[in-house]
């Protein structure tokens, strides 16, 4: 029996009974799952971090779906539990968390695992790159929690109840399990009722009014996948309509409420800048002409009625989102992984990237700070050349990138999306987030891409 023991310890910046709160809170292990693993929880006790409570996980390995249970023991309460797998992919699998006190009001948490692979001497086989994932993964958890309860310690805000329209979609997902270990209360609003949730179908044209009483503040983020599918003109009216027309509703019935939310993030996007080649774009650079331009432009003008009901709104210009969870950077790893990934066009374009942490970091920060107001653009202080993005991430996989893309073929294959989402230059600059304060967790891409991949 070949048995794989991993551990690591670290300090965490908070008392011990902080940080035993937040592992108990709803999605502490959402959010503790790295955004490489494919894994989805099917079901869960709903008495939480008790001994004997069991969650139900479905984990994607290539083309396999497998289920794993595990089962929590708590042997020592307010200072460390225990997984177990009850049924899953190993002949067993125990984990141990420890919690202990240290200096100056911080933590010592220090975890272990303990795991044996199947089929006896051909699972041993594969231990060492067994070792190597369960390594990433601790790796990644702590630093998660290293900055999540810095961020609790240095931002105690009063707990809040957040609706989040789109909280399946790419930033929803993550965005929902961030804030309920920060100690909020999430309200997710779907077209599907959900435990605790609102629905809402923004197609109907209704929405029940009563339901948002009462919230302190709404992160709305619905809308079509700009990048879905390639652009026609049934598709840009679909892009189109799935933004000015229900966040205008929603802001019209935020505005009639007796105890309307004291802030609503209606989100947008830096493509709302157009091309602009090498300069500088902050939050006062005049929106484009061509259709993302006129779309991002539409799309924040349709939150008036809530702003003139005096209603804080902030529109949060996402860049471009990295995190291997979904979206741009998703599809690009398995090219980039294979060795055929190269730059776009002629690679002078610039990129406005951000990692998904600072995403939910900068949207937490504009709930908190009452002086942000009006765009905000969510973008890492370091916009970079196509080419540098493309090298790096190249190196960070440690795979080549000679293999240009020309812009021609981009044409063929996405048409008009193509100079819109692809071949454009947008330097865009997160003066609002840097002159209120907020600290970048991961500035450079390639601190950013190592801790999204785990290198």
């Amino acid at each position: 029996m070949t048995e794989i023991l991993v551990e690591r310890t670290s300090i965490l910046p908070a008392p011990i009974a902080a940080a035993w709160a937040w592992h108990t809170r709803e999605g502490a292990f959402e959010r503790l799952t790295p955004p490489w693993e494919r894994v989805e929880v099917i079901a869960r006790d709903p008495r939480g971090l008790v001994d004997g409570a069991e969650v139900s996980l479905r984990v994607r390995v290539g083309p396999l779906s497998l289920t794993w249970v595990a089962r929590h023991s708590v042997p020592h309460p307010g200072r460390g539990f225990d997984d177990t797998q009850v049924r899953g992919p190993f002949a067993s699998f125990h984990h141990a968390r420890r919690l202990e006190s240290a200096s100056a009001g911080e933590t010592i948490l220090s975890e272990s695992i303990r795991a044996v692979p199947p089929l006896g001497p051909l699972g041993a086989l594969g231990a060492p790159g067994i070792r190597s994932v369960l390594e990433r993964m601790l790796r990644w958890r702590h630093d998660i929690l290293h900055e999540d309860l810095g961020l609790l310690m240095a931002t105690p805000a009063a707990p809040m109840r957040i609706a989040i329209t789109g909280a399946t979609g790419l930033v929803g997902r993550a965005l929902a399990p961030f804030l309920t270990t920060q100690g909020h209360t999430v309200v997710p609003v779907s077209r599907r009722a959900l435990p605790g949730g609102i629905r809402w179908d923004p197609s109907s044209g209704d929405l029940d009014a009563a339901a948002w009483e009462g919230l302190d503040a709404v992160i709305h983020l619905a809308g079509e996948n700009i990048a879905g599918e390639r652009w026609s003109a049934e598709r840009k009216r679909a892009l189109r309509d799935s933004r000015t027309g229900p966040t205008a509703l929603l802001a019209r019935t935020l505005a009639t409420l007796e105890r309307p939310p004291r802030v609503l993030l209606s989100a947008s996007a830096v493509g709302i800048y157009g091309d602009r080649g090498d300069a500088l774009l902050d939050e006062d650079a005049s929106p484009a002409g061509d259709f993302l331009g006129e779309l991002a432009r539409d799309w924040e003008a349709a939150a008036e009625p809530a702003r003139a009901a005096g209603i804080r709104v902030v529109h949060p210009r996402f860049g471009l989102i990295l995190t291997p969870a979904g979206g741009v950077l998703d599809r690009m790893l398995t090219p980039f992984r294979l060795g055929v990934g190269g730059r776009l066009g002629s690679g002078t374009q610039w990129m406005s990237w951000v990692a998904i942490d600072d995403v939910l970091g900068a949207l937490h920060h504009a709930l908190v700070t009452d002086g942000i107001t009006g765009p905000m653009n969510v973008v890492a202080p370091d916009a970079v050349r196509n080419t540098e993005f493309t090298a790096t991430l190249g190196a960070v996989l440690s795979r080549p990138t000679i293999l240009p893309v020309p812009a021609i073929a981009l044409r063929a294959v996405f048409g008009e999306m193509a100079d819109a989402l692809l071949l454009a230059s947008q330097r865009a600059e997160p003066s609002v987030l840097t002159a209120t304060g907020y600290s970048f967790r991961y500035p450079e891409l390639d601190v950013a891409l190592r801790h999204l991949l785990g290198r």
